[in-house]
């Protein structure tokens, strides 16, 4: 979840003394890479990570835990399947970019290798501790 918090907050989230050094690091794209981790926990997004793979032409995905996945789960799967098959269409014509498209299969590919994942560890799921016994915390 993308939390929406001011630069203050973010920096005070970092342990940072104040928000300039994070400007300053915004600005120029020069964060220490030990921060890149209590940032993206402060914003809730993993976008430098991300960027941080796929640039080096890696896939990212989550830890599986081998819990059952939902219907919600398999039609996004599905969603991503369709999009990056109809982007993949239309770069060979010559109506897509190569960044769009790239993008749409790499995150096809990370959701299936989730699923692949999820399978091999479905007969020794993980404890979750983020629930009680009998529902959500």
């Amino acid at each position: 979840m993308k939390h929406q918090r001011s630069v203050d907050r973010v920096a005070d989230l970092m342990g940072l003394p104040s928000k300039w050094a994070l400007y300053k690091w915004l600005e120029n794209g020069r964060m220490p890479a030990i921060l890149i981790r209590p940032f993206e926990q402060a914003c809730g997004i993993d976008y430098v990570t991300r960027f941080i793979g796929h640039s080096g032409h890696k896939l990212l995905i989550g830890i599986p835990t081998g819990k059952k996945a939902s219907g919600t789960d398999i039609n996004a799967l599905q969603s991503s399947f369709t999009e990056a098959v109809g982007l993949l269409l239309r770069y060979y014509d010559g109506q897509a970019e190569a960044e769009d498209t790239l993008g749409a299969l790499y995150t096809t590919m990370e959701q299936l290798a989730w699923h692949q994942g999820t399978i091999q560890r479905h007969r020794q799921p993980e404890l979750d501790f983020g629930t009680e016994m009998g529902g959500a915390v």
